[in-house]
């Protein structure tokens, strides 16, 4: 029986999901074709590049990629909720082991995967009988470096998901006999973890700015797995570790150990040069720094943003589409609206207090309101948190924050030779063209790269005319030169002027049906493509030109405010079929950079690992081990001693919010790290791990409330209001169930029960 199994395996596609044949990309004797896999440089470097394709894409990856984790948790209530799927299936506790709403993209399968690969490279990397391509040592090594982490980060996504799994560090053999696999233990899991990232930090760093595994990486090596990722992983492994859920009796895995280990990662980030992003934006750009880092693109080598560790490298979140506001051109569905308890959490910034301090009722609509926050019930968004403004859009907040300036993206042109019955000279950034006979015409500088993304791409420049021109013409030189039909209409008007007037023509016919300025399809740049300008048919025309270019930009939108009033553009609705509506009273604005729209998405992207996350791991930690005001020393040379009060300050510092004082009890502590930790880290994917580590999901996660608002004139009513029980919060969730097939294979191979509780 067990031969025949094993035999299965091989021939079949997907009988074991774990190490799944249907991952295999050798054939059944294996050996020729890792030979072949590891014999180039190429080859090689592409398998490692393999490994790290299974880093997952965090962003909006549920319900058909449309929707983020935020939306089953207690941080929002998605407006997908009477639309069957995912949404629908959790707020109605349909949740079972052949239909899991949170396993998305990214779940059992894609990380054993992603760990099979990880164990075929670092087995074969180093097989003289395998890998016979020619690599530098330093290289090579970087390379097991960054695998060693990423098999580490994938196992430390399974153990969050669903406690102990198992530990496989090689690639099954042909003949391998699943019924000695089991489940290790949660500790076993971190020990791994830990070893690996140690194993990986152990390789010396090569002084070679380029190749190995490296603290600095450079803007073109984006994706690549950095020491601070390692770091990250430790910090984020070892507060699990630590926590209530993952924590039993005897564990190594204490808050002093958490301590040690999150403090180390901190501070070793802190001494190579990470920084909590502090960089103030212009008003037209975004309302605070916090708002401005959730906007912007990291830059992997750090010249500006020095908080990212590592950023999701290519799903921008689509908040203005998949999250936006229903008055918008292209928004497909509300999304996931914040709730009143992420809202409540937001302080007042002038105090520094909590304005909602918990509920009287188990409704949460009777608030226990904080009075000395200096919190008004009337007027619920004034003086909040500055994170609320950048990361909700509430009743009357401005959808835009244009101040009337656009950022252009220019491309300066010039004329040049050839050119036919036409002069021209310039003198002072002044190009006076004469026309002196028929079909007048001149070349124009090369473009030298592509043309910017935006709304609007025009030629531009100011001039002045002898008279007016009625039938000019621009050729489009895409392939060396002008080309019939490749041009646009003999109609383009220069009025007659004495004085400086300005010129525009759009370049969206030249762009979409021409491929002006556009990387061909090979992704080669179009740094040899021109103009051609016809100045007019005759001769006799003087025309003189300044600040000739191209123009890139998008019109920022009219400053109208969201109305989430009932009745209002982006009215609260309960008609289940309005998905373009909230449901709470309150859309999602973090990532949002309201410039963007159909034409131009610029949302950000979210980050998989920050510094801002690991001053809150270490400031968890050590306020369990050794109290809030205790000072932990350094950990690596240049850090300095800190305090777990002092963490959070320097986070609520970056935010301008008032620091937390000394002398706080353990409780009272607790309650305002909680906090901290939900409002800095909100719609993150960290919530729904946060509730279920903490083992508070039954009072979190029964259902959340909303905000209904009522217009009267030019006052407004405020009204809570409580949405559907979910049945979510049974302890059954506090892990995912491990798909039906999976846990019944596993039970017939190895005669015990793989399924996790309840499920």
């Amino acid at each position: 029986m067990k031969r025949s199994i094993i035999k299965i395996c091989v021939v079949a596609l997907g009988l074991m999901t774990l190490e799944s044949c249907a991952d295999l990309d050798l054939p059944s004797d294996g050996r020729l074709a890792l030979n072949d896999l590891f014999s180039t440089y190429p080859r090689t470097k592409n398998y490692y590049e393999i490994c790290k394709s299974y880093i997952p894409q965090v962003g909006f990856m549920y319900q058909g990629q449309r929707t983020p984790l935020a939306s089953f948790s207690d941080e929002a209530h998605d407006a997908s909720d009477g639309v069957n799927g995912d949404v629908n299936d959790w707020y109605n506790n349909r949740a079972s082991s052949t239909n899991n709403p949170v396993d998305g993209a990214y779940g059992w399968n894609h990380f054993f995967q992603g760990i099979r690969k990880c164990n075929t490279f670092l087995s074969s990397i180093n097989d003289p009988a395998i890998a016979t391509a020619q690599i530098k040592e330093i290289e090579k090594n970087g390379w097991i470096g960054e695998v060693l982490v990423l098999r580490a980060y994938f196992y430390l996504q399974l153990v969050k998901r669903y406690g102990g799994v198992p530990l496989i560090t090689a690639p099954y053999e042909v003949n391998h006999d699943f019924s000695q696999d089991k489940r290790a233990t949660i500790e076993e899991c971190i020990d791994f973890i830990l070893a690996d990232c140690d194993a990986a930090l152990a390789i010396p760093e090569t002084s070679d700015a380029n190749i190995g595994f490296r603290w600095n990486i450079n803007d073109g090596d984006r994706g690549s797995v950095t020491r601070a990722f390692a770091y990250a992983v430790k910090s984020q492994a070892a507060l699990f570790a630590a926590s209530p859920l993952y924590n039993t009796s005897g564990s190594k895995y204490t808050w002093e150990k958490a301590t040690e280990i999150t403090k180390e990662a901190l501070d070793q980030c802190l001494a190579h040069g990470f920084e909590l992003f502090d960089l103030a934006p212009a008003g037209d750009i975004a309302q605070n720094a916090y708002a401005y880092y959730f906007i912007n693109r990291s830059d992997p080598s750090r010249a500006i943003d020095k908080e990212t560790i590592f950023e999701t490298t290519a799903a921008r979140s689509n908040v203005w589409k998949w999250a936006g506001t229903p008055f918008m051109a292209g928004v497909e569905k509300a999304g996931s609206g914040p709730s009143q308890e992420l809202v409540d959490a937001y302080g007042m910034q002038a105090t520094g207090e909590m304005p909602i301090t918990g509920y009287s009722d188990a409704q949460h609509l009777q608030p226990i309101i904080n009075q000395a926050s200096g919190y008004d019930a009337a007027n619920p968004y004034v003086g909040r948190d500055p994170r609320f403004y950048a990361s909700i859009y509430y009743n009357n907040s401005p959808r835009s924050l244009s101040t009337g300036n656009v950022d252009k993206q220019l491309i300066p042109m010039s004329f040049r030779s050839p050119l036919n019955n036409i002069t021209f000279n310039t003198t002072n950034g002044e190009t006076k063209i004469n026309t002196t006979g028929g079909d007048p015409w001149i070349f124009t500088s090369l473009l030298g790269k592509e043309i910017p993304a935006g709304e609007k791409r025009l030629v531009t420049f100011e001039y002045k005319s002898n008279k007016t021109v009625t039938n000019a013409q621009f050729f489009y030189c895409v392939a060396g030169g002008p080309a019939g039909g490749v041009s646009s209409p003999e109609n383009i008007r220069i009025d007659g002027s004495t004085e400086w007037k300005r010129f525009e023509f759009d370049l969206t016919d030249a762009i979409n049906t021409f491929g002006f300025g556009v990387n061909n399809s090979g992704g080669q740049a179009p740094s040899n493509h021109f103009l051609r300008f016809d100045a007019s048919g005759d001769p006799g025309y003087e025309i003189t030109i300044r600040n000739f270019q191209i123009e890139s930009f998008t019109p920022p939108p009219a400053p109208v405010p969201v109305e989430t009033f009932v009745g209002g553009n982006a009215r609260i609705s309960s008609d289940l079929t309005e998905t373009r509506f909230t449901r709470t009273g309150y859309y999602l604005r973090k990532f949002n950079n309201y410039k963007s729209s159909v034409t131009v998405d610029q949302d950000g992207l979210m980050k998989i690992f920050r510094l801002g996350e690991l001053y809150l791991n270490f400031a968890e930690a050590a306020y369990n081990s050794v109290g809030a005001d205790a000072a932990v020393p350094s950990k690596a040379s240049g850090a300095s001693a800190l305090s777990a009060r002092e963490a959070v300050n320097a986070i609520r510092n970056r935010a301008n919010m008032p620091a937390l004082p000394t002398g706080l009890s353990k409780a009272d502590f607790e309650k305002r790290y909680r906090n901290e930790r939900q409002v800095e880290l909100a719609f993150e994917e960290h919530r729904f791990f946060d509730v279920r580590r903490w083992k508070i999901l039954n009072d979190t996660d029964k259902f959340v409330t909303g905000m209904r608002i009522v217009k009267n004139g030019n006052n407004y009513n405020y009204t809570r209001f409580k949405l559907q029980d979910r049945g979510t919060n049974a302890d059954k969730y506090l892990w995912q169930p491990l798909s039906l097939s999976e846990a019944t294979k596993m039970e017939s191979v190895t005669g015990t029960n793989w399924q996790n509780p309840g499920w």
